[in-house]
């Protein structure tokens, strides 16, 4: 049984000269890569409204919204990682765009000898603020879990009177049995005790109103 193969890497170019933007896109395609075009940044946001690309590669000078603005608008509202191209190679053109948090620039007039090592480098740089960002969310998602766990163990302490290997040891066989998640069921015990907690002052105040 063969594998299917794995999906191409989808890559959008903006430019506003029609030529340049045929060049790049016979380069980029002919690497491999599934190519989308815009020749304008109001154009390239309703190309990404569509489907998010695995890159974009933005010229900075354009009629209309420049490439740092549409690198701002990607970076606010997506989570497109970007490459510039520039007619300019001075270190303030390199400054902004590394400001606006560009994975790679590359200067005018490219051939495809330069393009593509850039561009490639700037597409691992890419991945690799994703796999980043992915092992933030895990992380957190895992500290908030435990803490969710830590407070329902030391609850069940309190209630039982036991000690925290037992405490811990019960509520996962249950999350076991129950085949769920051990966070899960601590966080339904901590609610269920909020809502106890709730009520409990709720009784309190009407005996006191008698």
């Amino acid at each position: 049984m063969t594998s299917a193969p794995a999906a191409k890497r989808r890559i959008l170019i903006v430019d506003d000269d029609p030529h340049l933007l045929q060049f790049l896109t016979e380069v980029i395609a002919h690497a491999g890569y599934d190519t989308v075009t815009a020749g304008s940044g109001e154009e390239a946001l309703q190309v990404v409204a569509k489907g998010e690309p695995d890159m974009a590669l933005l010229d900075i000078t354009m009629p209309g919204m420049s490439g740092l603005e549409l690198a701002a608008r990607l970076k606010a509202d997506t989570s497109v990682p970007f490459m510039f191209l520039s007619a300019v190679g001075d270190s303030e053109s390199a400054r902004q765009a590394a400001a606006h948090g560009a994975v790679g620039y590359l200067v005018k007039p490219v051939d495809a000898a330069r393009l593509m090592p850039a561009f490639e480098a700037g597409l691992a740089r890419a991945d690799d603020i994703r796999q980043l960002r992915r092992t933030e969310l895990n992380l957190n998602a895992a500290l908030a879990a435990g803490r969710e766990t830590s407070l329902a163990v030391g609850l069940l302490m309190g209630k039982f009177q036991t000690d925290r290997n037992t405490a811990f040891e019960v509520l996962r066989d249950h999350a076991r049995s129950s085949r769920r998640k051990i966070n899960e069921v601590a966080d339904q015990l901590l609610a269920a005790e909020e809502t106890l907690n709730s009520l409990h002052a709720g009784f309190a105040q009407r005996l006191k109103t008698k």
